[in-house]
């Protein structure tokens, strides 16, 4: 019989769970703010049902199973959250029109402080989420999946659960995990290709983004152009359209972007899905450095090889950034 457990016993045990569970949510769902909410509801559902907790499975597998049965409820009337590279149309003209559709619920970056805490320790490679688990081209292509197919995948290849214990938790056959599986690899099999990027240490990373702040600050395309892969790729939801190509990459950015001086732009330093962001403000006429779009850098080969820029405001708050300077 399970002893009677006060709140604070409770929660002593499900708190240092947060950041692994909303990094869990996050996966399936791919939105930040719907992964919060889940995971409220899920600590909200374990307290009802501790009472009746057997104590068979540990208490992190138990909220892991708890966790992907809302994520899995939630996921019934929603549609899947793409990048714009996934919408499944060619690359776009940089001179042609933008096309934006905010109706879309697009794929959302996920802060690193949610993930794996805000303090100078917190370290990514010594966490047990991992920064390859959370990358936005991984979390890009579980979109894809069916919700059961998510689920599996995540609970099998990243969490490394036995067939038989995903089964348990999801009330399937362990054929049907198996075979479930088997379709989840394959179909991300023909996504996702691509290697994971080289993330350069260092010195010599830190200097390729001191450069890279320094060309939008300083309103030098040239300079970003020189800092990007040849076959850089750079999306902006809730635009629908996305460019390839460091020399198309300036194009666009000479060719819509507000700024028209060195000044005119400011970049705040924060961190995404393991790896580096930056909140970029527009000088207004009347002076002011506002919100303008978050952009979540991947770094390989010694460059920039894409960036996804982001112009959903509500994301500052949710990266502790303000909405002016």
């Amino acid at each position: 019989m399970t002893a009677v457990v006060t709140d604070e016993a409770f929660f002593a045990l499900v708190e240092p769970l947060r950041g692994e569970l909303t990094a869990h949510c996050y996966r399936m769902l791919g939105s930040v703010h719907d992964a919060q909410d889940l995971v409220q509801e899920t600590y909200l559902r374990a307290w009802r049902a501790y009472e009746r907790f057997e104590q068979r499975s540990s208490i992190r597998t138990w909220m892991y199973q708890i966790a992907t049965n809302a994520c899995l409820t939630a996921l019934q009337n929603s549609a899947r959250r793409p990048m714009p590279t996934g919408l499944g149309q060619p690359r776009s003209d940089p001179f042609g029109r933008l096309d934006s559709t905010p109706e879309v619920s697009w794929l959302e970056p996920i802060p690193d402080s949610l993930v794996w805490g805000s303090g100078e320790t917190a370290d990514p490679a010594a966490e047990v989420v991992t920064r390859e688990s959370v990358r936005l081209a991984f979390v890009a292509a579980l979109q894809h999946l069916t919700p059961q197919q998510r689920a599996v995948m995540i609970l099998r290849d990243v969490l490394a659960w036995r067939a038989s214990e995903v089964a348990e938790a999801l009330d399937m056959t362990t054929a049907g995990v198996n075979s479930t599986l088997q379709r989840a690899r394959a179909h991300l099999g023909k996504l996702a290709p691509g290697q994971s990027p080289e993330l350069p240490a260092g010195d010599h990373a830190q200097e390729l983004l001191e450069r890279y702040v320094a060309a939008f600050e300083n309103y030098d395309v040239d300079g970003i152009v020189s800092l990007l892969k040849e076959d850089a790729v750079w999306e902006m939801p809730p635009y629908t359209g996305w460019y390839q190509g460091a020399v198309q990459i300036g194009q666009l950015i000479s060719t819509n972007c507000p700024a028209s001086a060195a000044g005119d732009m400011r970049m705040v330093p924060t961190s995404a899905n393991g790896q580096p962001a930056f909140g970029l403000y527009m000088r207004d006429p009347d002076g002011v450095h506002r919100a303008f779009q978050l952009q979540q850098l991947t770094l390989s080969g010694g460059k920039v090889s894409h960036v996804a820029a982001y112009f959903d405001l509500s994301l500052f708050p949710t990266f502790g950034l303000p909405d002016q300077l």
